[in-house]
Formats: C-alpha cells, structure tokens, sequence
C-alpha cells in the first residue's frame, strides 16, 4: 500500500508515537533528571493542545509542502471513536493532523523532512514557552 493512501488514523498513530519518542529523547538528552519536570515538559511538547498550536503555526509560515498539507487535510478529517475529556474537538483533529503529518513523513522514509518539522516544532513551543 501506498503511504498516501494510508488511513490518516493509522498515520496518526505512527506519529504519535514517533513524536513522542523523540521529545521524551530531546528531554533526557538536555539534562532533565527529574520526573515531575521531565513529565510536565513532556506534556508541554505532545498534548493535544501544543500539537494543534504547532500545525497551526507551521500553516500560517506556509513551511508546509503540498503533498504534506495533503495528510493534514486528511489527518484534519479522520473519523474517531473517542475523544479525550481534557480537549475539544477542533483541538483533537488538529493533533492527529499533526500525529497523521509526522506518520507520513516517518513512513515515507523521509528522514530529513522529518527532522525539519520535528526541530521547528521544537522551536515553536519553546517560542510559546518564552511568550507566556
């Protein structure tokens, strides 16, 4: 099967995972040691919330590629069952088009792509984290 033909949840799913890997990664490797920072920090880079501030930001830079504001569209639009308690529902399709972003690019083998959206990403919290 074609990555983009994938189902936008299961490209979701893979980038959940993989984005939240590599903050949890990014954390430990900056020196966090704590638990209850290392968890707060965690929760400030991969909740709903800041993946949908972070797509939200990548489209308005317009640092998104046509076949990737593809997925996003897509990742916007998947069906799901269930929706967290904490986050409302524009909140929660715009992180699993982000979720359903990283899971392209992941299994596309796109690597350095990848890596471009994963560090701006990066930037753009730590930029909201400075703001306020």
């Amino acid at each position: 099967m074609k990555i983009e033909e994938m189902n936008a949840s299961m490209l979701a799913f893979v980038g959940d995972s993989y984005y939240d890997l590599k903050v949890r990664e990014r954390l430990i490797r900056s020196g966090v040691n704590k638990s209850n920072r290392f968890h707060k920090l965690a929760v400030f880079y991969v909740s709903a919330n800041a993946q949908s501030k972070i797509l939200h930001q990548l489209i308005n830079e317009e640092f998104l590629q046509d076949d990737e504001l593809d997925v996003v569209r897509r990742g916007r639009n998947a069906k799901s069952k269930s929706i967290p308690k904490n986050t409302d529902m524009i909140v929660y399709r715009q992180s699993t088009a982000f979720e359903a972003l990283i899971g392209y690019l992941y299994l596309k083998g796109d690597t350095q792509r990848l890596d471009e959206v994963v560090e701006r990403s990066f930037e753009i919290r730590k930029e909201d984290e400075q703001d306020g």
